[in-house]
Order: structure tokens, then C-alpha cells, then sequence
């Protein structure tokens, strides 16, 4: 079962416990540096929970997941057509003021993460704000059914030093909002697009 798979298949398990989580402080930190009633692109966006605030703020919101069962419970959240799309698949043009792709890159290999955050900076406008978190660890393999690549704070550094044109504006830790789950440790990491020099 790849990961695409597990969130088919697990999909209304999935939304119940995450629709109702508040990643609010996260958000305000991303959206403070995206103009008002900017194009965010909401990138694994699951059960809808983030598109749905972004919307509510005003912001011009495109939602995507990969998973066909997750962008349909996404839809009837959100009320948005919600893009049935794989990270590989991602095809867009200078088009978002901001990328917000909270927990879904955790799925990418970590050979692979170059090669998606390339697709996500041409997706992104001159200047324009990449969000995204992982879990801290060392890991990277198949766990609890899924793939997950974790990372710590100097492998991220590496990584952006692999992929021109952004530059790193925080990488901080937090705790996952989730009760049971306090334990987990999250590094999120904004970034901005920026020219690439010669």
C-alpha cells in the first residue's frame, strides 16, 4: 500500500481527526507575508480544513490532494472543486502568491524533494511564500502503512542548498497540536522565492 492508498482507504478516519485542528498560529505567520486576497495554493490539503480557513480570510484559495476520497470529503468541506493531483503532477506557472503544504511533503522521498520543490517554485510568483512542515527524526521509510521522510533542522538547510532560488526565512519546531500525539515534534519551514543568481 503506497500512501495515496492508505489515505483512499482511510479517508473518513482521516478527516474526523483532523478537520477540527487548529493550525491558526501557523497560518497567521504564513499569511502575514501573502497580500490580502492573495492566490494560495493549499498543496495535500486533506480534509480541507486549512483551504477553508485561508478562504474565510479572503484569500483566493486552489486546493489539491492527491488522494481521490480525500478531495471528495475536501469538497463537501469547503465547498471548493478540490484538483485530483499527485505532487509529481503539479504543472502550474507563476500562478500563487503563496504554497501552503502542511504535513503532506512528510510523503516525499527525500532523493525526491528537490525535484518537488523545483515544481513548487516555478508554481509560485516572484517572492512568493512557500509553507511546509515535517516531523523531526531520522527516519525515512514505510510507517504505520505510509511513506515518511523525517528530517532534522541541518537536512533542511542541506536540502534548500540543493534546489536555486529560495531563500530561508524561519525554520522553527513546534509540538503536534494533537493531544495524543504531544510527543511529536514538527519543523516548519518558510521560504521565499527569489531570483536565481548566475
Amino acid at each position: 500500500m503506497d500512501s495515496i492508498d492508505y489515505y483512499n482507504k482511510y479517508a473518513n478516519m482521516y478527516f474526523e481527526t483532523t478537520v477540527n485542528l487548529h493550525m491558526t498560529e501557523i497560518l497567521d505567520r504564513f499569511l502575514e507575508l501573502i497580500p490580502e486576497g492573495g492566490a494560495v495554493l493549499d498543496l495535500g490539503c486533506g480534509s480541507g480544513r486549512d483551504s477553508l480557513e485561508m478562504m474565510e480570510r479572503g484569500y483566493d484559495v486552489t486546493a489539491l490532494d492527491g488522494s481521490l476520497e480525500m478531495c471528495s470529503l475536501a469538497e463537501i468541506h469547503t465547498g471548493l472543486e478540490v484538483l485530483h493531483m499527485t505532487f509529481d503532477e503539479l504543472d502550474f506557472d507563476e500562478v500563487f502568491e503563496g504554497i501552503w503544504a502542511s504535513a503532506s511533503l512528510v510523503h516525499v522521498a527525500s532523493s525526491h524533494m528537490p525535484t518537488i520543490l523545483r515544481k513548487i517554485r516555478q508554481a509560485l510568483e516572484m517572492n512568493g511564500i512557500l509553507y511546509f512542515s515535517v516531523k523531526q527524526g531520522d527516519f525515512e521509510g514505510y510507517r504505520n502503512e505510509r511513506y515518511f521522510t523525517d528530517y532534522q533542522k541541518s537536512d533542511l538547510k542541506e536540502l534548500f542548498a540543493k534546489v536555486d532560488g529560495f531563500e530561508i526565512i524561519d525554520i522553527w519546531k513546534t509540538q503536534d497540536v494533537r493531544k495524543e500525539r504531544s510527543e511529536t515534534t514538527w519543523i516548519n519551514v518558510l521560504a521565499k522565492k527569489v531570483e536565481i543568481e548566475d
